[in-house]
């Protein structure tokens, strides 16, 4: 079964009896690794540098050989989320460009010397299927996640199964057009939502005067004028994001995760407000907003999950 064939998470949780799988989320700063039980349940969690442009895969191998030296340490099931576009096989990254280019290509059941597949998973659609599975949106079987930092990421769970795509570019929310009429952003998508909320934006959408949306946040609380206003026009736009796609995918559950949701009620409170006044909500329907449950550890549980799931 190749990662399109996955079946959808409804149909898909492990049996009760499955051995604990361990997932693994290579990050640009980080190497992120979780033992999490058929159950979902968190075993053990650690953290290494990824030390890109050194023998990471071997570090990689070196650290899942400890692992499983422990006792009950063998590891039958494991997946990987990363960033860039996952091939069609669900065995590598098939486009990374950037910091991690290195991972672009490498076959992970060859690369860990493994047996059973190693399912590999875009990072983003990864910490989808840890928050679906026992985080946030645990349960949903339509659900979007945006992912508010330096740049603005997602995925999308449609009927309980997630959307990949043609070439796996599904999921890129930040990506959206907002104004046709705006700057391009890093892909050329004139005025988009990741422009209009990205932390990368900030100090030009501030003229110089903040370099993070913490700053931006902090000043618009103190009842900076200037700085309240950017921050409501900052949320509009989110907002206006928001119910664009809930008006073309329908989900029960939008999680936000990423740096931005440290702003708390700063950022939930308002931005209820704005969908309060702008989403569609035919039968009286509304989405329920939720900030990700997991953190950091969530693509690594997905890739978990997936491993499961794939091997069940």
């Amino acid at each position: 079964m190749t990662e399109r064939d996955a079946p959808p998470m409804s149909a898909s949780t492990p049996p009760t009896d499955a051995p604990a799988a361990l997932g693994i989320d290579i990050g640009g700063t980080n190497i992120k690794m979780v033992r999490v039980t058929a159950q979902g349940e968190i075993l053990a969690q650690s953290q290494v540098p990824t030390n890109d442009g050194t023998d990471w895969i071997g570090q990689l191998r070196e650290q899942i050989a400890r692992i499983e030296a422990e006792p009950g340490g063998r590891m039958e099931h494991i997946g990987l989320a990363a960033p860039g576009l996952a091939a069609r096989d669900g065995r590598s990254i098939a486009w990374m460009q950037g910091r991690l280019e290195a991972i672009q290509g490498v076959d992970w059941t060859t690369a860990l010397g493994r047996a059973r597949p190693v399912p590999v998973v875009n990072d983003a659609h990864a910490a989808l299927l840890g928050e679906v599975w026992t985080g946030a949106a645990r349960g949903s079987r339509n659900a979007l996640l945006l992912t508010l930092g330096t740049g603005v990421g997602g995925a999308a769970l449609v009927d309980g199964r997630l959307l990949r795509g043609h070439i796996g570019r599904a999921g890129h929310l930040g990506h959206i057009s907002l104004d046709p009429d705006g700057p391009p952003d890093i892909v050329g998508t004139p005025g988009s939502l990741e422009d209009a909320i990205g932390d990368c934006t900030v100090a030009r959408r501030s003229k110089g005067r903040f370099a993070s949306t913490a700053q931006l946040v902090a000043s618009a609380q103190t009842g900076d004028a200037e700085a309240s206003a950017l921050w409501r026009r900052s949320l509009h736009a989110l907002a206006c994001g928001i119910v664009s796609l809930i008006n073309v995918l329908d989900p029960e559950t939008v999680i936000l995760g990423g740096g931005v949701i440290k702003a708390g009620p700063a950022l939930l409170v308002p931005l209820q407000a704005e969908l309060d006044r702008l989403e569609w909500r035919p039968t009286g329907a509304k989405i329920r907003l939720v900030p990700a449950a997991l953190g950091e550890m969530a693509g690594a549980v997905g890739a978990a999950w997936q491993a499961l799931a794939k091997n069940e």
